[in-house]
């Protein structure tokens, strides 16, 4: 048998890859088969859609008739009219059966499609194709379902909306003529949202052509049983020694369950890291904090990542959801979760956001960190701050160990002397940037910053450091008085036991003009806080 491995490019199947178990998922989808419902499959890219589909055909096949169709790789020839959209259809159905991939099919059907794809003369129309499935439902001894990937690539052209309509109206005719037993669509787009694929001008052509479809609401995302489980097939095959549920949390708390995130940490940790000299030969270490830690450096820092590639094209296409983001993660602004407003609608489609307690949020850590690195890539070169944090970047770094009471009062002397006239709103607005810019060039290359969305707002944002296997707490405030700030003093305790620290850090913007500027230490219970004050 060959080595089994983790897979990241195309679809995966349990036999070469290792996989987190979707049997539960694919019963919730037969269920909905079972049901006659015709529905769309969007989730963001790399979210697993096309395993999901193929294993859905293998798991179909005793009891259906399924043709399972990809939109990819089809030329704009293929939608520039009716004729040449239905021959596309009939010349994908008939490469399945031709292949051996669909059986069961009448004589007189395999003909007419035959015919249809291979002959550009013979005459077809949506009118003559809604006749020729009716034809195969009723002449296959199986129901018929229909599935079709990558629908994205059709989804601005007329000739889609239009095929989409005809499976409609023979859906609300099925009781008198049969037709597919399940339609099942799946993209990045809703059909719902055909309207903003759309140039201005054609978007009197979007009308609802799939309000027949029942809602999918099967979670495609891993939990950390899922990815325990997944990391379970790897240690029986491997014997690692590795801690399975702490590694497993750990790489879902990096990636929030995006399935592409959990099998690529996985991929460099099996693969990629034992190479390097600081885990070779160490067995279990790599699969621990620190070989996660590493291998989320490398994913955040890597170019050429399609999914990265397309979430900088979509931010550019809609510039409102780029700066909300930026908000977010600059200023702590909160955002109300409303799929009406079309920067969340969009961002919550793409993947980029998530709903949590009726807010949105960016959806995970590695998100989060690659946003950060456009950001502060895109202003590094006019920002006084990440100019003098790269002259100070050598200094805070002792034996492998980040000096974070040096950096503090490093950047309070810094931001005295370059920003100390600066008023209140400035801080509001500017200062935890200002921060962020500057520790950049310190940790870059080597650690890893990333923000704990329950603890962000206007006032308040911790991050996380992970720099060489250790991890730094700090919290970024605007002072707003001495009975806020001991609730930051006590929450920041409390944050500290959950990540099983004894040391924590602050940084407070003051403008108290009773302030005293620099770093104090704070007691708090059996806790040690390190608090900056500018």
């Amino acid at each position: 048998m060959s080595r089994r491995y983790f897979n990241v490019a195309g679809s995966c199947n349990p036999e070469e890859h290792y996989m987190v178990d979707i049997s539960t998922r694919l019963d919730e989808i037969e269920a909905l088969i079972q049901e006659h419902k015709y529905f769309v499959i969007n989730r963001a890219r790399q979210y697993g859609k096309t395993t999901l589909l193929s294993l859905l055909t293998s798991r179909l096949a005793k009891q259906y008739i399924v043709f399972f169709l990809s939109f990819e790789g089809i030329g704009e020839s293929d939608y520039r009219d009716e004729a040449a959209f239905c021959r596309m259809i009939c010349g994908l159905m008939w490469e399945e059966i031709q292949d051996g991939e669909v059986t069961g099919i009448h004589a007189s059907v395999r003909e007419r499609l035959s015919q249809i794809a291979s002959d550009e003369e013979e005459p077809i129309s949506f009118r003559m194709l809604s006749s020729l499935i009716t034809e195969l439902c009723e002449t296959s001894g199986k129901p018929v379902v229909l599935m079709i990937d990558e629908v994205d690539q059709a989804s601005s052209s007329q000739q889609f909306l239009t095929f989409l309509g005809m499976l409609r109206n023979k859906y609300l005719r099925r009781t008198r003529r049969k037709t597919f037993q399940s339609v099942i669509l799946a993209g990045l787009y809703d059909i719902k949202n055909l309207k903003l694929r759309m140039r201005p001008e054609e978007e009197h052509r979007y009308n609802s052509p799939w309000n027949i479809a029942a809602r999918f609401e099967v979670n495609l995302s891993f939990s950390t049983k899922d990815i325990a489980g997944m990391l379970s097939q790897y240690e029986t095959d491997h014997q690692t020694g590795m801690d399975v549920d702490a590694v497993a949390e750990s790489i879902y708390d990096y990636t929030s369950g995006y399935p592409f995130l959990v099998s690529y940490i996985c991929k460099l940790i099996d693969e990629t890291l034992p190479q390097e000299a600081r885990f070779a030969g160490r067995g279990s270490a790599v699969w621990s904090e620190e070989g996660i830690s590493e291998a989320v450096k490398v994913i955040v820092r890597e170019p050429g990542i399609s999914l990265f590639d397309s979430m900088m094209k979509q931010l550019d296409r809609f510039p409102e959801l780029n700066e909300m983001l930026e908000d977010i993660l600059y200023q702590g602004r909160q955002f109300l979760y409303s799929p009406d407003v079309e920067s969340v609608g969009v961002g919550m489609m793409f993947g980029f956001l998530r709903e949590r307690d009726g807010m949105v949020t960016v959806s995970n850590r590695i998100f989060e960190m690659r946003l950060l690195n456009k950001y502060i890539a895109e202003e590094m070169s006019v920002s006084e701050a990440y100019q003098i944090g790269a002259r100070d970047k050598n200094r805070y770094i002792r034996n492998g160990v980040l000096d974070m009471e040096g950096i503090l009062a490093a950047f309070v002397r810094h931001y005295s002397d370059i920003f100390g006239k600066k008023d209140e709103k400035f801080a509001e607005e500017k200062g935890r940037k200002l921060f962020l810019l500057y520790l950049k060039p310190i940790i870059n290359g080597v650690g890893n910053v990333y923000m704990e969305a329950a603890t962000r707002d206007l006032d308040r944002t911790d991050l996380i450091i992970d720099y060489l296997g250790r991890q730094y707490i700090v919290e970024l405030k605007i002072w707003r008085g001495d009975a806020y700030n001991t609730r930051g003093e006590n929450q920041i305790s409390g944050y500290l036991d959950d990540y099983h620290q004894k040391k924590g850090y602050m940084l407070s913007f003051n403008f108290n003009k009773n302030k005293t500027p620099g770093i104090h230490l704070v007691q708090s219970g059996d806790k040690t806080i390190v608090e900056a004050v500018v």
